[in-house]
């Protein structure tokens, strides 16, 4: 872990693993001081020691308020500023029609994509909010389920779809603060999550089939090339997806 220096600021939930690893070593590359935010603090050392530049780890869950408040804190300790939040932490569940879905499991999902990401979200926006300069930038990561939903993904979707929400009032409240805010929709990035993709998949037909994937580098770009732009511009909602998976067709 390195601490001080110069340099722009960002904040990458759920950068352990998959996405939000990527996204942290891309926005190293491109010369940000990065935040490691995420649950297990082993894998967030792990993308630390894989990443150039300066890194941060911060251990916390993102549905504690309580944790989510003293990350912040760290960071405007060390670093002075907040200029830019991936809100990627995110929660799955295997694939089932609503009457098997336990409530217990409905509420996490809900609890960690949803109220993890409005916490985290509330906790940068109030430093960018009273930082100087003022201003900075989220990027909300809301999944292809955002637009339309897979068979057996209600509490996944609706988590999503909520997400498109909070980005929007994101997007209105934080214009007075210099605040910007935007949402990528990914599809079929080849993370742990997305593995069952190469085996095969239930399709809204009824079907059972693989799926191509890419790369999660192209994810992590395109969130770079967002938190990259200037302050007079925004990206409000972006989808980047393998190319012939059956977003369209399905929704």
């Amino acid at each position: 872990m390195a601490e001080g220096g110069g340099g722009r600021v960002a904040a990458v939930t759920g950068a352990g693993s998959g996405i939000g690893r990527a996204t942290a070593a891309a926005l190293a590359r491109a010369g940000w001081r990065v935040a490691l935010i995420g649950r297990r603090e082993g894998p967030l050392q792990d993308t630390a020691g894989m990443i150039e530049g300066e890194s941060l780890v911060l251990p916390a869950d993102v549905t504690d308020e309580a944790q989510v408040e003293a990350a912040f804190d760290r960071i405007v300790e060390v670093w002075g500023r907040v200029d830019f939040l991936f809100n990627n932490a995110g929660q799955g569940f295997r694939a089932a029609p609503p009457d098997e879905v336990p409530a217990d499991e409905w509420r996490r999902v809900i609890e960690v994509n949803l109220t993890g990401s409005f916490l985290c979200a509330r906790a940068a926006f109030a430093r960018m909010r009273r930082q100087e300069p003022q201003g900075g930038r989220i990027v909300n990561n809301g999944s292809i389920s955002a637009q339309a939903p897979r068979p057996g993904s209600a509490a996944y979707t609706a988590s999503k779809h909520a997400i498109t929400g909070l980005t929007k009032s994101l997007i209105l409240d934080g214009r007075p603060f210099g605040i910007a805010a935007g949402q990528i929709d990914i599809g079929n990035a080849l993370t742990d999550m997305a593995r069952p993709m190469l085996e095969g998949v239930p399709q809204a037909d009824g079907s059972v089939r693989a799926e191509p994937v890419m790369d999660p580098d192209v994810a992590a770009e395109v969130v770079v090339h967002m938190a990259g732009l200037p302050p007079g511009a925004n990206m409000p909602f972006v989808t980047v997806m393998a190319t012939a998976m059956p977003l369209y067709g399905r929704g």
